[in-house]
C-alpha cells in the first residue's frame, strides 16, 4: 500500500490554495465543507464568481503574499493555470516544508485528494494514488448507493447519545454490545427511515434493556430478494441481509445474492420444490420465532416479492400470533424481472389492457380453481407463477374457455440470471415447448399477444410457421 489514509481535524487549521480558475474552485469547494481557514493565492486574475461563491469563507491574496499564507498553513493545493506559476508555487511550498498536492501532476504530490462521500459525521474517502481518479469516483458512486441519505442524521443521533450511554453503562463490553445492537437494529432502522424522534426513544429503551438484561426480542424482516440478479436487490434488502444474525432463505434465492450475506451469519435453507417441502411451512414459522425470541436479528429471504405468491402473508400472521411484528421489504417480482430481461412488455396499448397474475399450483398440488372464462378473454396478459408442472392443464383449460390456440406464450426459466432460458411458441404447444427445452423451474409462463413482441419470439414463431 503506497498511500496511508488518515483523517485530520481541521479546527483552527489553515490551508493555501494556489490558482484562480476552475480547478482551484473545485478544490476550494471541497475544502469549504470543513472548518479550515482557506487562503487563495490567485494567478494574475480570478475566475468570475469565484470570490462571490465563497464569500466569508476564503481570504484572497496576491502572489507576493504567498509566503505569509504558507507560513501558517498545514498543507497547500496547487491548481495554477500556467506551468510557470505552478513551478514557482511548488518551490515556495517546498521552502516552507509543508505537504503539497499539485493538480494533474502526481509526481510532484506529497498527498492526493480522494473522492469524498459525506453523510454527516460519516465520511468515506476513496483514492487511487492519482493513477485513476475516474475509477475512484466510480467506486465512490457505488458507495453512495449503499449509504442511505439518513446515515448522517443517524451518526449525529449516536454522537449526541454517547454521553448518556457512558452515564448508564460503566462496562466497556456492555457499551460495545449496546452500540452493536443499536446500529444494527431498530434504532438505526428508524433513523434511516427518517423517524428520528422514534429512533431516540428506541435508543433509550435499548439502553435500559442493556443495563438490566431481560429476554430481548430480535427484529424480524421478511425480505424480497428479487428474481435473482444481485444488482436488482433493493438497497434496503442489501442492508438488512448484511446486518442479519440468521437468514432463512428459499431455494429461489440465487447463490450470488447469498454471497452478500454477512460471513458470520447463520444461513438456514428452508427451500421448497414441487412435492418436496424440505422444511414444512409451520416449521419455518417456528424457526423464525425461536431465533427472534433468542434476540437474533432475523431475515426471511424470499425470491421475488414476499407478497406475490411468496407466502409472506402467512409468515406475517404466524409471527403476529406469536406476539412478534415483522417488517416487509418488497422485492422486484419475478414477473417484472423476467419480462424486462426478455424485452417483453406485460402491458401494451395495442395488445394488452389487462394484466393478471395467477398461481398454477394450489395447496393440493393441482391447478387452482381459477376463473378460466375471465382469463381466456382477449387483449390481456396472464402471468402464471409455478405453472411448469401444470402447464398441460392450464393450456387445455384456457383453450376450452375460448382463448385461441395460436395465442403467443413465453416460458422464462431462471430469469435475469446467467443461466436464463427463454422459449416462445403458442398456447396449444405450451406443454411440448416445456418438455423439449427441459424446463424444470423456477420458471414463469407469460400468455398473451405481448409474448410475440420480443425479436427472439418473432424469429422463433416465424421459423415454426415456415416449417
Amino acid at each position: 500500500m503506497r498511500l496511508f489514509p488518515a483523517f485530520f481535524y481541521t479546527d483552527d487549521a489553515h490551508v493555501t490554495v494556489f490558482g484562480g480558475g476552475e480547478e482551484a474552485r473545485r478544490k476550494v469547494r471541497l475544502l469549504a465543507k470543513t472548518t479550515l481557514k482557506i487562503t487563495v493565492v490567485i494567478d494574475t486574475e480570478i475566475e468570475p464568481g469565484f470570490a462571490e461563491e465563497f464569500a466569508g469563507r476564503i481570504t484572497i491574496a496576491p502572489r507576493d503574499m504567498a509566503g505569509q499564507a504558507l507560513d501558517r498553513s498545514k498543507f497547500a493545493i496547487i491548481a495554477c493555470r500556467t506551468n510557470a506559476n505552478t513551478e514557482q508555487s511548488i518551490i515556495w511550498a517546498r521552502e516552507y516544508g509543508i505537504p503539497i498536492n499539485v493538480v494533474d501532476q502526481p509526481e510532484d504530490c506529497d498527498f492526493t485528494v480522494p473522492s469524498i462521500l459525506e453523510r454527516g459525521e460519516i465520511v468515506a474517502a476513496v483514492g487511487s494514488g492519482g493513477a485513476a481518479p475516474v475509477l475512484a469516483k466510480r467506486v465512490r458512486t457505488s458507495l453512495e448507493a449503499l449509504m442511505p441519505q439518513n446515515m448522517g442524521p443517524l451518526s449525529e443521533i449516536a454522537r449526541d447519545f454517547r454521553p448518556r450511554v457512558y452515564e448508564v453503562l460503566d462496562d466497556g463490553k456492555k457499551r460495545r454490545q449496546f452500540w452493536e445492537a443499536a446500529l444494527n437494529g431498530a434504532p438505526a432502522d428508524l433513523a434511516l427511515e427518517g423517524k428520528f424522534e422514534d429512533a431516540k426513544h428506541a435508543l433509550e429503551t435499548l439502553l435500559q434493556e442493556t443495563a438490566a438484561p431481560a429476554n430481548q426480542i430480535g427484529p424480524v424482516h421478511i425480505v424480497g430478494a428479487g428474481p435473482g440478479d444481485p444488482e436488482l436487490l433493493t438497497l434496503k434488502a442489501f442492508r438488512l441481509i448484511q446486518n442479519a444474525d440468521v437468514v432463512f432463505h428459499d431455494r429461489l434465492v440465487s447463490d450470488e445474492i447469498m454471497d452478500l450475506v454477512r460471513r458470520d451469519a447463520t444461513r438456514v435453507s428452508v427451500g421448497k420444490a414441487k412435492s418436496n417441502h424440505s422444511v414444512p411451512q409451520d416449521k419455518i414459522h417456528d424457526l423464525m420465532i425461536a431465533a427472534a425470541k433468542s434476540g437474533q436479528r432475523v431475515v426471511r429471504l424470499k425470491g421475488g416479492d414476499p407478497f406475490v405468491f411468496g407466502r409472506g402473508g402467512e409468515e406475517v400472521e404466524a409471527l403476529r400470533d406469536a406476539g412478534l411484528e415483522a417488517s416487509v421489504v418488497p422485492g422486484i417480482s419475478s414477473a417484472l424481472g423476467c419480462a424486462a430481461s426478455a424485452g417483453l412488455p406485460l402491458t401494451h396499448r395495442d395488445h394488452a389492457q389487462t394484466l393478471t397474475f395467477v398461481t398454477g399450483h394450489a395447496k393440493t398440488g393441482e391447478v387452482p380453481d381459477l376463473d378460466w372464462a375471465s382469463l381466456a378473454k382477449p387483449a390481456q396478459t396472464v402471468v402464471v407463477f409455478m405453472g411448469v408442472g401444470t402447464a398441460p392443464t392450464i393450456s387445455e383449460k384456457l383453450i376450452h374457455a375460448g382463448r385461441a390456440n395460436s395465442t403467443p406464450v413465453a416460458v422464462i426459466e431462471n430469469g435475469t440470471r446467467p443461466n436464463e432460458i427463454r422459449i416462445f411458441g403458442t398456447l396449444a404447444e405450451l406443454p411440448q415447448l416445456i418438455t423439449r427445452a427441459g424446463i424444470k423451474g423456477p420458471a414463469l409462463l407469460i400468455i398473451g399477444e405481448v409474448s410475440a413482441i420480443p425479436a427472439e419470439a418473432l424469429a422463433q414463431l416465424s421459423s415454426e410457421a415456415a416449417a
